[in-house]
């Protein structure tokens, strides 16, 4: 039996050393992605037409896509969020979908934990103004400690951003579409409704999947329903918040400010989102951590395996 023929269209994964060497000593004619830019719809299915396995970072697994490429059996995720793949075309045309949950809740959950003591303690935007202007105003924040903090979606991340959290004292109200009352308990935390998190809470930290039940989930409305004093922080995916909304909230201090690691588009290319003085945002590096990218890789690796060996 010949080998199988294996592609891989992340960015990430075909620069890294390491991920190239591990799934090479497997399937030794692996070809990666030498354009260094996410595949379209469009030459996504010219690419992999002839696969027999993917390893898929941010790629739309589309229908369309599917249809190009008649010899694909499984599409192994480089990652954690599935809203890029179309996993009902895919089960209707018999390709399976490898993919672990929770490989990079570390990563994750450190960079939430970080926006919320930066954002506290005003450590970006003091920053910012001192190397800008030399800016030398001391308005140190406040504690991270004591504070109510929102999270919304308990899942492998929420989680762990509410283990990290405990030190701190925080009184943490936390909302998630399946019944944990066990957990929530056993964690010290309070089972509460979106709305009483939107009103009530200091800080919001969005750790949901993007569905159609959440695509802007986070609105005009909601974001006129927040603290004048509150930050919201989201490192899920970009299309949960209505990014105009949110652009049209800190122009006019609705809320104090944001921090950002997704975006509607990406990349971002709206300088003056971007450039809002009370927005400190990243380029989509949550799951970025060295140790994030190398658990990633071996578990889409060790999918391919298990399905191929």
């Amino acid at each position: 039996m010949a080998d199988p023929i294996i592609k891989v269209t992340s960015r990430s994964f075909s620069t890294h050393p390491l991920l190239r060497c591990e799934v090479s000593d497997s399937f030794p004619g692996v070809v990666f992605n030498k354009k260094k830019r996410i595949y379209g719809e469009e030459d996504l299915g010219e690419y992999i037409k002839d696969a027999d396995g993917a390893v898929v970072g941010l790629e739309p697994i589309t229908d369309n896509v599917l249809e190009a490429c008649p010899n694909l059996k499984i599409v192994a995720k480089f990652g954690v969020g599935l809203d890029n793949v179309d996993r009902e075309a895919c089960r209707k045309r018999g390709v399976t979908v490898g993919w672990t949950g929770g490989v990079n809740r570390r990563g994750v959950a450190e960079m939430t934990l970080c926006f919320m003591i930066g954002l506290s303690r005003n450590i970006f935007f003091s920053a910012r103004g001192l190397r800008a202007a030399a800016d030398w105003s001391k308005l140190g924040g406040a504690d991270l400690s004591g504070k109510i903090v929102g999270i919304i979606g308990a899942g492998y991340i929420g989680k762990e951003v509410i283990r990290m959290l405990q030190p701190f004292g925080c009184k943490i109200l936390v909302n998630d579409i399946l019944d944990q009352s066990d957990y929530y308990r056993s964690a010290g935390v309070t089972e509460s409704s979106k709305e009483n998190i939107y009103t009530s809470a200091d800080i919001i930290s969005i750790h949901t999947t993007l569905e159609k039940s959440t695509r802007h989930m986070i609105d005009v409305e909601v974001l006129s329903k927040m603290k004048e004093t509150a930050y919201l922080i989201n490192v899920a995916r970009g299309g949960i918040v209505d990014q105009n909304a949110l652009k049209i909230a800190l122009r006019e201090r609705q809320i104090a400010a944001a921090a950002v690691d997704v975006f509607e588009v990406e990349p971002c290319d709206d300088q003056d989102f971007l450039n809002l003085p009370n927005l400190y945002c990243t380029p989509h590096t949550g799951g970025s951590s060295a140790e994030s990218i190398l658990a990633m890789g071996r578990s889409a690796i060790g999918h391919l395996v298990n399905y191929f060996h």
